[in-house]
């Protein structure tokens, strides 16, 4: 296996979706890639992705670096995938309480909600495409809704790959900065990089991130909030309902739903400099999966929360093409 191994020769066609969620005048944007040759459709060869609780799939999952995305990087591969922005994120819907002063409003978009987006946007597929099964893939949060959702419809999925989800925690948790929450917070995006690069070690932050892809990660990720640029230049909104549910849920001690209720295969991605999901947690999870067909973890050296926009950012892409590709079952 080359160390690049995105097939160049494959022309890729994107179509963007709107469709409406479970709410009146909210409206979901997906978007799809897949290669333009194909023309049958299959429960395995199909993924629909959400994101964490602060960037949209434009910032995690679509942003070209080296040439192209991990959206790309899956549909060369032969994939149909999927991706769809939560409300309140990317090119969904914002609620209009978003467009108030943040301390007007109790926080937005509840890891519930997220659940329920998602669930729209598979049935979605399901339909659009005539199938029983999508995969399914989430990251942080979006690991959390990823994983609720299959708790609750294995029957609609195929195989779970969580990267970096959400776990019990007896520490804070890094993205919740304590104080008050408004519905929504304000994230300045050109200066995350010195939290980024914080997570490892001062002798290897130099060349985490190679050289040009943080300034088009942050060209990518203000893009995807353009109605916040004139009055807030510089930052994007994020909803404050999953910082919400950390509090209620993850550091004290409640489980949002049961890892062991999930049946299908999981494939979980970690990354070794991780610090908002820090090694203990990632393996308590883990363990949790008792309900699983079957069940993996991949660690990823030198790399944090962040890994899919780092320097090895293919040996997380690889593994999860791989755990895709395979046909195992468990000998009995």
């Amino acid at each position: 296996m080359t160390t690049n191994d995105f097939r160049h020769d494959t022309p890729i066609l994107t179509e963007d979706h709107r469709i409406p969620s479970d709410t009146s005048g909210i409206e979901l944007y997906v978007r799809n890639k897949r290669p333009a040759s194909m023309n049958t459709f299959t429960n395995e060869k199909t993924i629909v992705m959400v994101h964490g609780a602060t960037y949209p799939i434009g910032s995690l999952y679509d942003v070209e670096l080296d040439g192209f995305t991990f959206l790309d990087y899956l549909a060369s591969h032969g994939y149909d995938v999927y991706a769809v922005d939560v409300r309140g994120y990317g090119g969904s819907t914002r609620p209009p309480e978003m467009e108030q002063p943040a301390d007007s409003n109790p926080p937005l978009v509840r890891t519930e909600t997220g659940v329920r987006d998602l669930g729209s946007a598979v049935d979605f597929v399901l339909k659009h495409r005539n199938l029983s099964k999508v995969n399914v893939l989430g990251m942080s949060w979006g690991g959390t809704v990823a994983g609720a959702y299959t708790s609750r419809n294995n029957d609609k999925v195929n195989k779970l790959i969580l990267v970096a989800p959400q776990w019990l925690s007896t520490k804070p948790v890094p993205i919740d900065n304590g104080g008050p929450l408004g519905s929504y917070r304000l994230v300045p995006v050109g200066s995350t990089k010195e939290r980024w690069l914080s997570a490892a070690p001062e002798d290897k932050r130099n060349d985490l991130i190679p050289e040009g892809w943080f300034e088009q990660w942050t060209e990518a990720t203000l893009a995807s909030d353009p109605g916040s640029q004139s009055v807030h230049p510089g930052h994007i909104r994020a909803t404050n309902g999953p910082i919400l549910d950390i509090r209620e849920f993850w550091t004290a001690n409640r489980a949002f739903y049961e890892p062991k209720e999930i049946t299908v295969p999981v494939l979980l991605v970690h990354a070794e400099w991780d610090i908002d999901v820090p090694l203990d947690l990632a393996q308590n999870f883990f363990t949790s999966l008792t309900g699983a067909v079957y069940r993996r973890w991949v660690e990823i050296g030198e790399g944090t929360h962040m890994v899919l926009l780092e320097k090895n950012r293919m040996q997380a892409f690889q593994a999860i093409r791989s755990f895709l590709d395979e046909s195992y079952i468990p000998a009995k």
